[in-house]
């Protein structure tokens, strides 16, 4: 804002505009005059001013008009309207959709001008707190606590997710249910430039079809028994930041159709209503189940999977990062010691050679969960094996294929063995199983058909 604060008169009235931009001169700003609404968004479009004061009444443009355009432009600038009492219900309206204030005609000019500072004050307070937290948000950004993982394929993980977090691109994060895809989720949000705004997340297998609609999209009143009043959905709540749609598989095809719509035209229709609104968020999907298969059976959109599978980011099962397993269990232990203010237990050895060799079938949920259980067990400083779940301990001789072999296999036994083990590796991912053999996904497909028909 320069020394001489700029104001933009807008009135279709030329006397009216002649005698304000003497008055706005002689009190030190520099003023621009627009006769009529029209003029007025060309005048915006032109240049922001520091101040809008435009009368309400106008043919063509309206003050409302121009109201709503200085907004878009910039949500910050004060706008005051002048009105005739014929016209207060309208201004009072204004004020609820974001104008400044309102001036009721006739008006003391010294009082028109101490609004228009006031105004400016407001302004200048505005832009410096959203400086202020613009600031702490780097400074809070540049110490973002990166999730935990030391193995090969976290460090893979981290890596795309933070060469994809400054772009606006959707992201599709697959991987088994407890591996810690929201983490992922929200460490994307915070290096992002959204991430001033709100981190908004759903289930979507944790509700029916219809409580998720209306959750994610908003209803009007009315639309159903129990629907008294407004409601806006989860979309429209994220405006600005970004929405988590956890377990996006789960989804029926009429949720899928609406999904697809906010992805083409970034917009939603509230249950009930006919007009559609417009969402401003950046949307990660998450899903423990295969979307190419679930294409394949008629049970997902191919082109919503599409829209959502922008970029994928794969998070493989703890037992495939175990070197994973001990810095993990050491920051689950900081931060039980830290919740309870007790003294940081130590796993044992023999603990620790458990935790290494079970396979974690509930992912960093169930390592954690079995962390916590053995410290509220354990009365020493080191836990032992023994305070650890007895499914956690017990050793148990895994066949690589459920039927009986000959003792010496035949090439089709080792290769059903091999098969069954890459496509376990991969939690059941047929594609990326087909990657690591070798093979065309079809012919995967038709050798686990051939399986399953007992061949």
């Amino acid at each position: 804002m320069s020394d001489r604060p700029t104001i933009l008169v807008v009135d279709d009235e030329q006397a009216i505009l002649v005698s304000l931009g003497i008055l706005f001169k002689n009190e030190g700003f520099e003023v621009v005059t627009a006769q009529g609404g029209k003029a007025g968004l060309d005048a915006l479009g032109q240049g922001p001013p520091d101040v809008v004061l435009t009368d309400i009444r106008m043919p063509g443009v309206s003050g409302m008009d121009l109201l709503a355009a200085a907004r878009q432009r910039d949500p910050e600038m004060p706008v005051i309207l002048m009105t005739a009492q014929a016209e207060l219900r309208t201004a009072i309206e204004a004020v609820n959709q974001g104008a400044y204030q309102y001036v009721q005609k006739p008006f003391e000019t010294a009082a028109l001008v101490a609004m228009c500072r006031r105004a400016l004050e407001s302004r200048r307070l505005k832009v410096e707190n959203k400086s202020l937290k613009q600031e702490i948000r780097r400074r809070d950004r540049s110490q973002t606590v990166r999730p935990i993982g030391r193995s090969r394929q976290f460090g893979e993980v981290m890596k795309l997710s933070e060469t994809v977090a400054p772009t606006e691109s959707t992201v599709l994060i697959e991987g088994d249910s407890g591996t810690g895809k929201e983490v992922i989720a929200r460490y994307i949000h915070e290096l992002s430039p959204r991430s001033e705004g709100p981190f908004v997340s759903i289930n979507c297998g944790a509700l029916p079809e219809s409580l998720l609609e209306s959750e994610l999209f908003g209803h009007v009143k009315g639309s159903f028994t129990g629907a008294v009043r407004d409601h806006e959905g989860l979309f429209a709540a994220a405006r600005t930041g970004t929405f988590f749609l956890d377990e996006v598989g789960e989804t029926t095809p009429a949720i899928q159709v609406k999904l697809l719509r906010v992805l083409q035209e970034r917009e939603v229709i509230p249950v009930g209503g006919t007009e559609p609104v417009k969402v401003d968020v950046r949307l990660i999907a998450a899903t423990n189940r295969d979307l190419e298969e679930e294409i394949r059976s008629g049970r997902f959109r191919s082109d919503l999977y599409y829209r959502l599978n922008v970029i994928a980011i794969h998070l493989p099962p703890l037992r495939s990062r175990r070197d994973d397993i001990p810095v993990l269990a050491e920051a689950f232990l900081r931060r039980i010691a830290g919740e309870r203010h007790e003294e940081i237990k130590t796993i044992g050895s023999d603990a620790l050679d458990a935790i290494l060799a079970y396979d974690w079938p509930g992912n960093v949920r169930e390592l954690e969960n079995a962390l916590e259980r053995a410290t509220t067990l354990t009365k020493g400083p080191e836990i032992p094996a023994s305070a650890l779940p007895a499914r956690v301990t017990e050793r148990r001789a895994e066949p690589l294929v459920a039927e009986r072999v000959h003792p010496n296999p035949t090439l089709d036994v080792v290769e059903r063995a091999y098969i069954m083990w890459v496509l376990q590796a991969e939690a059941g991912n047929k594609t990326r199983a087909a990657e690591v053999l070798g093979i065309d996904p079809s012919t995967l497909y038709r050798k686990l058909g051939r399986y399953e028909n007992g061949e």
